[in-house]
């Protein structure tokens, strides 16, 4: 892991941080010798535009799936 000192952080933050995303290598920021911070690249975000329609053609309906699954004479907020 690369470390950096808190001032050239701070003069170089945006460059630093494109070399994160672009290198996958963490960076250590320090302050005085010890560690104030560590930068890393961000988790692989998941293509949402997959998701949808991925299941298709992966269910079969079996039987009646409007009809209520028993009698409404069994429903006890339908009496009286």
């Amino acid at each position: 892991m690369k470390h950096v000192a808190i001032s050239e952080f701070k003069a170089k933050c945006l460059e630093l941080l494109e070399q994160v995303r672009r290198t996958r290598q963490p960076l250590r920021v320090t302050r005085h010798g010890k560690p104030v911070a560590e930068i890393v690249p961000p988790t692989p975000v998941a293509d949402r535009k997959a998701m949808f329609g991925s299941m298709k053609g992966s269910i079969e309906i079996l039987g009646d799936i409007i009809s209520p699954a028993n009698d409404p004479d069994d429903w006890e907020a339908l009496r009286d």
